[in-house]
Protein backbone atom coordinates (compact mmCIF):
# COMPACT_ATOMS: atom_id res chain seq x y z
CA UNK A 1 0.00 0.00 0.00
CA UNK A 2 2.97 2.30 0.75
CA UNK A 3 4.13 2.29 -2.90
CA UNK A 4 0.58 3.10 -4.50
CA UNK A 5 0.04 5.87 -2.33
CA UNK A 6 4.03 7.21 -2.88
CA UNK A 7 2.90 6.41 -6.74
CA UNK A 8 -0.16 8.25 -6.24
CA UNK A 9 1.57 11.43 -4.57
CA UNK A 10 4.17 11.46 -7.29
CA UNK A 11 0.89 11.23 -10.14
CA UNK A 12 -0.22 14.33 -8.73
CA UNK A 13 3.11 16.05 -8.69
CA UNK A 14 3.77 15.90 -11.89
CA UNK A 15 -0.04 16.28 -13.22
CA UNK A 16 -0.14 20.10 -11.71
CA UNK A 17 3.46 20.69 -12.26
CA UNK A 18 2.21 20.36 -15.70
CA UNK A 19 -0.27 22.75 -15.33
CA UNK A 20 1.47 25.34 -13.21
CA UNK A 21 4.15 25.29 -15.51
CA UNK A 22 2.36 27.79 -18.35
CA UNK A 23 -0.87 28.28 -16.90
CA UNK A 24 0.21 31.36 -14.61
CA UNK A 25 3.39 32.65 -16.92
CA UNK A 26 1.67 32.14 -20.33
CA UNK A 27 -0.35 35.36 -19.30
CA UNK A 28 2.84 37.76 -19.14
CA UNK A 29 4.03 35.52 -22.78
CA UNK A 30 1.10 36.84 -24.22
CA UNK A 31 0.65 40.26 -23.36
CA UNK A 32 4.62 41.21 -23.46
CA UNK A 33 6.16 38.41 -25.98
CA UNK A 34 3.17 38.06 -28.31
CA UNK A 35 1.54 41.53 -27.96
CA UNK A 36 -1.37 40.06 -28.03
CA UNK A 37 -5.18 41.37 -27.54
CA UNK A 38 -6.85 41.28 -23.98
CA UNK A 39 -9.50 39.76 -25.71
CA UNK A 40 -6.72 36.86 -27.91
CA UNK A 41 -5.30 36.18 -24.33
CA UNK A 42 -8.91 35.55 -23.09
CA UNK A 43 -9.92 33.26 -25.17
CA UNK A 44 -6.64 31.16 -25.03
CA UNK A 45 -7.21 30.74 -21.36
CA UNK A 46 -10.88 30.01 -22.22
CA UNK A 47 -9.92 26.62 -23.49
CA UNK A 48 -9.54 24.84 -20.60
CA UNK A 49 -13.03 26.01 -20.26
CA UNK A 50 -14.21 24.78 -23.30
CA UNK A 51 -12.21 21.36 -23.12
CA UNK A 52 -14.38 20.83 -19.52
CA UNK A 53 -17.16 21.14 -21.02
CA UNK A 54 -16.34 18.51 -23.79
CA UNK A 55 -13.90 16.50 -22.47
CA UNK A 56 -16.95 14.40 -19.97
CA UNK A 57 -18.76 13.98 -23.37
CA UNK A 58 -16.16 13.16 -25.74
CA UNK A 59 -13.30 10.99 -22.85
CA UNK A 60 -16.12 10.02 -20.72
CA UNK A 61 -17.58 7.34 -22.12
CA UNK A 62 -13.95 5.73 -23.30
CA UNK A 63 -12.60 6.62 -19.80
CA UNK A 64 -15.48 4.61 -18.27
CA UNK A 65 -16.70 1.86 -20.35
CA UNK A 66 -14.01 1.16 -22.35
CA UNK A 67 -10.07 1.21 -21.19
CA UNK A 68 -8.56 1.11 -18.11
CA UNK A 69 -8.12 4.69 -16.50
CA UNK A 70 -3.76 4.63 -16.51
CA UNK A 71 -3.41 3.61 -19.62
CA UNK A 72 -6.00 6.54 -21.05
CA UNK A 73 -3.76 9.02 -18.71
CA UNK A 74 -0.83 7.54 -20.22
CA UNK A 75 -2.00 8.48 -23.65
CA UNK A 76 -3.35 11.34 -23.10
CA UNK A 77 -0.73 12.77 -21.59
CA UNK A 78 1.82 11.38 -24.38
CA UNK A 79 -0.58 13.62 -27.28
CA UNK A 80 -0.75 16.71 -24.53
CA UNK A 81 3.26 16.92 -24.61
CA UNK A 82 3.70 16.60 -28.41
CA UNK A 83 1.15 19.42 -28.96
CA UNK A 84 2.56 21.83 -26.09
CA UNK A 85 6.09 21.51 -27.84
CA UNK A 86 4.43 22.28 -31.14
CA UNK A 87 2.56 25.41 -29.51
CA UNK A 88 6.04 26.60 -28.01
CA UNK A 89 6.91 27.56 -31.75
CA UNK A 90 3.85 29.46 -32.55
CA UNK A 91 3.84 33.24 -32.36
CA UNK A 92 0.31 33.85 -34.05
CA UNK A 93 -2.91 34.03 -32.07
CA UNK A 94 -4.06 32.17 -35.41
CA UNK A 95 -2.05 29.19 -34.85
CA UNK A 96 -1.62 28.84 -30.97
CA UNK A 97 -5.51 29.10 -30.37
CA UNK A 98 -6.64 25.86 -32.10
CA UNK A 99 -3.71 24.24 -30.72
CA UNK A 100 -4.52 25.47 -26.99
CA UNK A 101 -8.00 23.24 -27.41
CA UNK A 102 -6.46 20.84 -28.92
CA UNK A 103 -4.12 20.48 -25.78
CA UNK A 104 -7.15 21.14 -23.56
CA UNK A 105 -8.90 18.17 -24.31
CA UNK A 106 -6.43 16.15 -23.54
CA UNK A 107 -5.39 17.75 -20.64
CA UNK A 108 -8.27 18.76 -18.81
CA UNK A 109 -10.38 15.48 -18.29
CA UNK A 110 -7.01 13.68 -17.05
CA UNK A 111 -8.23 15.74 -13.73
CA UNK A 112 -10.67 14.01 -13.29
CA UNK A 113 -8.91 10.88 -14.46
CA UNK A 114 -6.41 11.03 -11.71
CA UNK A 115 -8.52 11.72 -9.43
CA UNK A 116 -10.50 8.37 -10.01
CA UNK A 117 -7.45 6.22 -9.96
CA UNK A 118 -6.88 8.23 -6.23
CA UNK A 119 -10.36 7.53 -5.34
CA UNK A 120 -10.10 3.82 -6.75
CA UNK A 121 -6.99 2.74 -4.88
CA UNK A 122 -7.24 4.25 -1.41
CA UNK A 123 -9.27 2.86 1.54
CA UNK A 124 -10.31 6.30 3.22
CA UNK A 125 -11.16 8.38 0.70
CA UNK A 126 -11.86 11.75 3.24
CA UNK A 127 -9.10 11.61 5.32
CA UNK A 128 -6.16 10.16 2.68
CA UNK A 129 -7.32 11.88 -0.41
CA UNK A 130 -6.40 15.79 0.68
CA UNK A 131 -2.71 14.52 1.53
CA UNK A 132 -2.68 13.04 -1.65
CA UNK A 133 -3.86 15.75 -3.54
CA UNK A 134 -1.70 18.37 -1.82
CA UNK A 135 1.00 17.33 -3.82
CA UNK A 136 -0.43 19.01 -6.43
CA UNK A 137 -0.17 21.91 -5.40
CA UNK A 138 3.24 21.49 -4.55
CA UNK A 139 3.69 20.70 -8.21
CA UNK A 140 1.71 23.90 -9.27
CA UNK A 141 4.59 25.86 -6.89
CA UNK A 142 7.44 23.91 -7.78
CA UNK A 143 6.66 24.70 -11.51
CA UNK A 144 5.95 28.23 -10.66
CA UNK A 145 9.47 28.83 -9.19
CA UNK A 146 11.10 27.05 -11.74
CA UNK A 147 10.02 29.48 -13.96
CA UNK A 148 10.84 32.46 -11.50
CA UNK A 149 14.30 31.13 -11.08
CA UNK A 150 14.98 30.69 -14.58
CA UNK A 151 13.56 34.37 -15.27
CA UNK A 152 10.45 32.52 -17.86
CA UNK A 153 8.30 34.66 -17.21
CA UNK A 154 7.97 36.12 -20.98
CA UNK A 155 9.44 33.18 -22.68
CA UNK A 156 8.44 29.94 -24.56
CA UNK A 157 9.88 28.01 -22.22
CA UNK A 158 7.37 27.43 -19.93
CA UNK A 159 5.62 25.34 -23.40
CA UNK A 160 8.60 23.45 -23.51
CA UNK A 161 9.28 22.48 -19.62
CA UNK A 162 5.09 21.95 -19.45
CA UNK A 163 5.58 19.54 -22.52
CA UNK A 164 8.23 17.40 -21.23
CA UNK A 165 6.56 16.97 -18.19
CA UNK A 166 3.61 16.24 -19.80
CA UNK A 167 5.70 13.23 -21.37
CA UNK A 168 7.34 11.97 -18.42
CA UNK A 169 3.76 11.52 -16.31
CA UNK A 170 2.38 9.97 -19.24
CA UNK A 171 5.63 7.03 -19.34
CA UNK A 172 4.64 7.21 -15.30
CA UNK A 173 1.21 6.69 -16.06
CA UNK A 174 1.77 2.90 -17.04
CA UNK A 175 3.21 2.28 -13.75
CA UNK A 176 0.15 3.51 -12.22
CA UNK A 177 -2.25 0.56 -10.50
CA UNK A 178 -4.37 -1.12 -12.47
CA UNK A 179 -7.55 0.32 -12.75
CA UNK A 180 -10.93 -1.02 -14.86
CA UNK A 181 -13.91 0.71 -16.59
CA UNK A 182 -17.16 0.62 -14.69
CA UNK A 183 -20.48 -1.09 -14.96
CA UNK A 184 -23.02 0.04 -17.49
CA UNK A 185 -25.46 0.12 -14.66
CA UNK A 186 -23.87 2.96 -12.00
CA UNK A 187 -24.08 5.34 -15.40
CA UNK A 188 -27.81 4.94 -15.57
CA UNK A 189 -28.49 5.46 -11.28
CA UNK A 190 -26.33 8.32 -11.88
CA UNK A 191 -28.62 10.65 -14.52
CA UNK A 192 -31.75 9.94 -12.76
CA UNK A 193 -29.91 10.97 -9.15
CA UNK A 194 -28.66 14.02 -11.03
CA UNK A 195 -32.34 15.24 -12.40
CA UNK A 196 -33.56 14.16 -8.74
CA UNK A 197 -31.09 16.82 -7.57
CA UNK A 198 -31.95 19.75 -10.52
CA UNK A 199 -35.43 19.71 -8.55
CA UNK A 200 -34.16 21.10 -5.46
CA UNK A 201 -34.55 24.82 -5.38
CA UNK A 202 -30.97 25.54 -3.03
CA UNK A 203 -29.21 23.20 -5.02
CA UNK A 204 -30.26 25.12 -8.05
CA UNK A 205 -29.38 28.11 -6.43
CA UNK A 206 -26.07 26.79 -5.28
CA UNK A 207 -25.10 26.24 -8.82
CA UNK A 208 -26.40 29.18 -10.59
CA UNK A 209 -23.63 31.46 -7.94
CA UNK A 210 -20.79 29.09 -8.88
CA UNK A 211 -21.36 30.14 -12.68
CA UNK A 212 -21.95 33.64 -11.57
CA UNK A 213 -18.60 33.29 -8.91
CA UNK A 214 -17.00 31.99 -11.48
CA UNK A 215 -16.90 34.73 -14.08
CA UNK A 216 -15.31 37.15 -11.76
CA UNK A 217 -12.52 34.48 -10.33
CA UNK A 218 -11.42 33.81 -14.33
CA UNK A 219 -10.00 37.39 -13.82
CA UNK A 220 -7.71 36.60 -11.27
CA UNK A 221 -6.20 33.60 -13.52
CA UNK A 222 -6.74 35.81 -16.96
CA UNK A 223 -5.29 38.75 -16.07
CA UNK A 224 -3.13 38.96 -12.71
CA UNK A 225 0.05 37.80 -14.13
CA UNK A 226 0.06 40.25 -16.52
CA UNK A 227 -1.01 42.78 -13.48
CA UNK A 228 1.80 41.91 -11.78
CA UNK A 229 4.20 42.32 -14.74
CA UNK A 230 3.00 45.83 -15.96
CA UNK A 231 3.29 46.92 -12.34
CA UNK A 232 7.07 45.53 -12.45
CA UNK A 233 6.56 43.65 -9.30
CA UNK A 234 9.12 41.50 -8.60
CA UNK A 235 9.05 37.64 -9.97
CA UNK A 236 5.27 37.52 -11.18
CA UNK A 237 4.84 34.00 -11.15
CA UNK A 238 6.91 32.76 -7.97
CA UNK A 239 4.54 36.28 -6.39
CA UNK A 240 1.41 34.26 -7.28
CA UNK A 241 2.20 30.74 -5.73
CA UNK A 242 1.58 32.71 -2.08
CA UNK A 243 -1.55 31.61 -3.17
CA UNK A 244 -0.72 27.51 -3.57
CA UNK A 245 1.19 27.84 -0.05
CA UNK A 246 -1.52 29.65 2.10
CA UNK A 247 -3.95 26.92 0.39
CA UNK A 248 -1.52 23.99 1.70
CA UNK A 249 -2.74 25.48 5.49
CA UNK A 250 -5.91 26.29 4.75
CA UNK A 251 -6.68 22.67 2.86
CA UNK A 252 -5.24 21.01 6.36
CA UNK A 253 -7.06 22.73 8.49
CA UNK A 254 -11.17 22.63 6.25
CA UNK A 255 -12.37 19.74 8.40
CA UNK A 256 -12.10 22.08 11.59
CA UNK A 257 -13.60 25.08 9.35
CA UNK A 258 -16.49 22.71 7.86
CA UNK A 259 -17.32 21.78 11.42
CA UNK A 260 -17.38 25.35 12.81
CA UNK A 261 -18.92 27.15 9.96
CA UNK A 262 -21.17 24.96 8.01
CA UNK A 263 -21.08 24.70 4.38
CA UNK A 264 -23.09 27.79 3.82
CA UNK A 265 -20.76 30.39 6.26
CA UNK A 266 -17.50 28.46 4.33
CA UNK A 267 -19.47 29.42 0.70
CA UNK A 268 -20.14 32.70 1.94
CA UNK A 269 -16.64 33.66 2.92
CA UNK A 270 -14.99 32.25 0.17
CA UNK A 271 -17.02 34.45 -1.77
CA UNK A 272 -16.12 37.51 0.11
CA UNK A 273 -12.71 36.31 0.13
CA UNK A 274 -12.94 37.04 -3.44
CA UNK A 275 -14.81 40.25 -3.39
CA UNK A 276 -11.72 41.47 -0.33
CA UNK A 277 -9.06 40.35 -2.78
CA UNK A 278 -10.17 42.22 -5.86
CA UNK A 279 -10.79 44.95 -4.13
CA UNK A 280 -6.48 45.03 -2.38
CA UNK A 281 -5.50 44.59 -5.56
CA UNK A 282 -7.67 47.78 -6.57
CA UNK A 283 -5.56 49.76 -4.60
CA UNK A 284 -2.49 49.07 -6.66
CA UNK A 285 -0.80 49.16 -2.72
CA UNK A 286 1.99 46.16 -2.99
CA UNK A 287 1.93 45.27 0.46
CA UNK A 288 -2.34 45.29 -0.05
CA UNK A 289 -1.68 42.84 -3.10
CA UNK A 290 0.53 40.42 -1.36
CA UNK A 291 -2.35 40.32 1.43
CA UNK A 292 -4.52 39.99 -1.67
CA UNK A 293 -2.26 36.88 -3.48
CA UNK A 294 -2.26 35.35 0.17
CA UNK A 295 -5.82 35.26 0.29
CA UNK A 296 -6.33 32.14 -2.44
CA UNK A 297 -5.87 29.83 0.11
CA UNK A 298 -9.62 31.11 1.74
CA UNK A 299 -10.81 31.97 -1.66
CA UNK A 300 -10.43 28.68 -3.37
CA UNK A 301 -10.48 26.13 -0.33
CA UNK A 302 -13.66 27.63 1.20
CA UNK A 303 -15.45 28.10 -2.11
CA UNK A 304 -14.11 24.83 -4.23
CA UNK A 305 -13.78 22.28 -1.80
CA UNK A 306 -16.48 23.27 0.20
CA UNK A 307 -18.38 22.97 -2.91
CA UNK A 308 -17.12 19.78 -3.83
CA UNK A 309 -18.48 18.41 -0.37
CA UNK A 310 -21.50 19.87 -0.52
CA UNK A 311 -21.85 18.63 -3.59
CA UNK A 312 -20.80 14.57 -2.45
CA UNK A 313 -23.36 14.79 0.71
CA UNK A 314 -26.65 16.28 -1.74
CA UNK A 315 -25.39 13.40 -3.89
CA UNK A 316 -26.16 9.14 -3.55
CA UNK A 317 -23.46 7.10 -4.07
CA UNK A 318 -24.22 5.95 -7.19
CA UNK A 319 -25.03 9.80 -8.55
CA UNK A 320 -21.73 11.26 -6.72
CA UNK A 321 -19.14 10.84 -9.94
CA UNK A 322 -22.06 12.45 -12.40
CA UNK A 323 -22.55 14.85 -9.61
CA UNK A 324 -19.32 16.16 -9.27
CA UNK A 325 -18.73 16.32 -13.23
CA UNK A 326 -21.76 17.84 -13.95
CA UNK A 327 -20.62 20.37 -11.36
CA UNK A 328 -17.59 20.77 -12.98
CA UNK A 329 -19.44 21.17 -16.54
CA UNK A 330 -20.92 24.49 -14.68
CA UNK A 331 -18.18 25.59 -13.02
CA UNK A 332 -14.73 25.15 -14.67
CA UNK A 333 -16.67 24.89 -17.86
CA UNK A 334 -19.57 27.22 -18.77
CA UNK A 335 -18.31 29.33 -15.60
CA UNK A 336 -14.99 30.17 -16.78
CA UNK A 337 -15.51 30.17 -20.50
CA UNK A 338 -17.74 33.21 -19.73
CA UNK A 339 -15.26 34.68 -17.31
CA UNK A 340 -11.90 33.83 -19.31
CA UNK A 341 -14.00 36.01 -22.72
CA UNK A 342 -15.46 38.45 -19.81
CA UNK A 343 -12.09 39.18 -18.83
CA UNK A 344 -10.17 39.83 -22.13
CA UNK A 345 -13.14 42.25 -23.17
CA UNK A 346 -12.59 44.21 -19.69
CA UNK A 347 -8.85 44.59 -20.42
CA UNK A 348 -9.40 46.09 -23.87
CA UNK A 349 -11.78 48.53 -22.64
CA UNK A 350 -10.00 49.40 -19.90
CA UNK A 351 -6.72 49.89 -22.17
CA UNK A 352 -4.02 52.69 -21.49
CA UNK A 353 -3.47 55.31 -23.85
CA UNK A 354 -2.53 54.22 -27.61
CA UNK A 355 -0.89 56.44 -30.46
CA UNK A 356 -1.85 56.49 -33.78
CA UNK A 357 0.59 54.90 -36.43
CA UNK A 358 0.60 54.80 -40.21
CA UNK A 359 1.76 51.71 -42.17
CA UNK A 360 3.54 51.83 -45.46
CA UNK A 361 -0.06 51.67 -47.57
CA UNK A 362 -1.49 54.85 -45.94
CA UNK A 363 -3.45 53.13 -43.74
CA UNK A 364 -3.64 53.76 -39.86
CA UNK A 365 -4.45 52.19 -36.89
CA UNK A 366 -4.46 52.39 -32.82
CA UNK A 367 -1.18 50.50 -30.94
CA UNK A 368 -0.09 50.97 -27.07
CA UNK A 369 2.71 52.77 -26.21
CA UNK A 370 6.04 52.18 -27.53
CA UNK A 371 8.17 50.27 -25.27
CA UNK A 372 11.19 52.10 -23.22
CA UNK A 373 13.94 50.12 -23.87
CA UNK A 374 16.10 50.82 -20.30
CA UNK A 375 19.34 50.01 -22.35
CA UNK A 376 18.32 52.53 -25.49
CA UNK A 377 19.48 50.54 -27.83
CA UNK A 378 16.49 49.16 -29.65
CA UNK A 379 12.72 51.11 -31.06
CA UNK A 380 11.74 54.40 -29.25
CA UNK A 381 14.29 54.35 -27.09
CA UNK A 382 16.83 54.31 -29.73
CA UNK A 383 15.21 56.76 -31.86
CA UNK A 384 15.04 59.44 -29.33
CA UNK A 385 18.04 58.85 -27.27
CA UNK A 386 16.35 57.57 -24.60
CA UNK A 387 18.21 55.52 -21.39
CA UNK A 388 17.36 54.47 -18.39
CA UNK A 389 17.36 58.06 -16.42
CA UNK A 390 16.35 59.94 -19.79
CA UNK A 391 13.77 62.36 -19.46
CA UNK A 392 10.82 62.61 -22.30
CA UNK A 393 9.15 65.57 -23.72
CA UNK A 394 6.87 67.06 -26.64
CA UNK A 395 9.60 68.98 -27.88
CA UNK A 396 11.48 65.83 -28.90
CA UNK A 397 8.77 63.97 -30.01
CA UNK A 398 7.85 67.07 -32.01
CA UNK A 399 11.69 67.06 -33.11
CA UNK A 400 11.98 63.42 -34.53
CA UNK A 401 8.29 62.86 -35.35
CA UNK A 402 6.96 66.33 -36.82
CA UNK A 403 4.08 65.55 -39.58
CA UNK A 404 3.77 61.99 -38.56
CA UNK A 405 0.31 61.11 -37.40
CA UNK A 406 1.78 59.37 -34.04
CA UNK A 407 3.29 63.16 -32.74
CA UNK A 408 0.08 64.15 -31.62
CA UNK A 409 -0.91 61.09 -29.81
CA UNK A 410 2.40 60.70 -28.35
CA UNK A 411 2.32 64.41 -26.84
CA UNK A 412 -1.29 63.60 -25.16
CA UNK A 413 0.02 60.58 -24.07
CA UNK A 414 2.68 62.75 -22.23
CA UNK A 415 0.69 64.67 -21.03
CA UNK A 416 -1.21 61.64 -19.15
CA UNK A 417 2.00 60.29 -18.11
CA UNK A 418 3.44 63.67 -16.60
CA UNK A 419 2.54 62.93 -13.05
CA UNK A 420 3.93 65.74 -11.29
CA UNK A 421 2.80 67.99 -14.39
CA UNK A 422 6.32 69.66 -15.03
CA UNK A 423 7.07 68.67 -18.42
CA UNK A 424 8.81 65.90 -18.25
CA UNK A 425 8.25 62.35 -18.18
CA UNK A 426 10.69 59.18 -16.66
CA UNK A 427 10.61 56.14 -17.15
CA UNK A 428 9.00 55.03 -14.20
CA UNK A 429 5.95 57.30 -14.93
CA UNK A 430 5.96 55.90 -18.76
CA UNK A 431 5.74 51.92 -17.41
CA UNK A 432 2.64 54.02 -15.14
CA UNK A 433 0.92 55.06 -18.35
CA UNK A 434 1.57 51.96 -20.04
CA UNK A 435 -0.81 50.06 -17.74
CA UNK A 436 -4.33 49.10 -17.84
CA UNK A 437 -7.01 50.64 -15.82
CA UNK A 438 -6.24 48.01 -13.14
CA UNK A 439 -8.18 49.89 -10.55
CA UNK A 440 -11.66 49.83 -12.68
CA UNK A 441 -10.62 45.91 -13.50
CA UNK A 442 -10.56 44.84 -10.16
CA UNK A 443 -13.54 46.98 -8.59
CA UNK A 444 -15.83 45.64 -11.43
CA UNK A 445 -14.85 41.60 -10.74
CA UNK A 446 -15.29 42.57 -7.09
CA UNK A 447 -18.65 44.04 -6.98
CA UNK A 448 -19.87 41.24 -9.65
CA UNK A 449 -18.29 38.44 -6.91
CA UNK A 450 -20.46 40.55 -4.00
CA UNK A 451 -23.43 40.66 -5.91
CA UNK A 452 -23.31 37.11 -6.65
CA UNK A 453 -22.50 36.44 -2.63
CA UNK A 454 -26.07 38.49 -1.72
CA UNK A 455 -27.91 36.30 -4.33
CA UNK A 456 -26.42 33.04 -2.87
CA UNK A 457 -26.98 34.50 1.07
CA UNK A 458 -30.68 34.88 0.62
CA UNK A 459 -31.18 32.40 -2.14
CA UNK A 460 -29.31 29.31 -0.45
CA UNK A 461 -31.58 27.49 2.66
CA UNK A 462 -30.29 24.22 2.24
CA UNK A 463 -29.42 23.65 6.18
CA UNK A 464 -29.77 20.04 6.16
CA UNK A 465 -27.01 19.25 4.01
CA UNK A 466 -25.21 21.88 6.02
CA UNK A 467 -25.59 19.48 8.88
CA UNK A 468 -24.75 16.86 7.37
CA UNK A 469 -21.36 17.96 5.64
CA UNK A 470 -20.58 19.29 9.19
CA UNK A 471 -21.64 15.88 11.11
CA UNK A 472 -19.82 14.10 8.47
CA UNK A 473 -16.61 16.18 8.89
Amino acid sequence: MGSVYARLCMMMFIQYYVWGSWGVAIGGYMDQKLKFTGAQQGSIFGTTAIAAILSPFLVGYIADRLFATERLLAVLHLVGGGLLWYASTLTSYEQLFPTMIAYALCYMPTLALTNSISFENIKDPEKEFPLIRVFGTFGWIGANWVVGAMHWDQSQNILVMASCSSVVLGLFSLLLPHTPPKSKESHAAGREGLLHLLREPSFVVFLVASFVLCIPLSFYYTLCNVFLSQCDYPYPAVLQTLGQISEVFFMAAMPLFVAWLGIKRMLAVGMLAWVVRYLFFGSMSFPLVIVGLILHGVCYDFYFVASYIYVDKKAEVSQRARAQSFFAIITLGLGMFVGSNASGWTKDYFHPPRVTTTAADGSSSQQPLPDWDPTGKTGFAQELGLAADGRLTAAAVEAKYAGLPMKTTLEEAIQVADEDRNGEVTREEWRRAQRNDWPSIWFLAAGLAGATLVFFWFGFHDRSAERQAAAAA
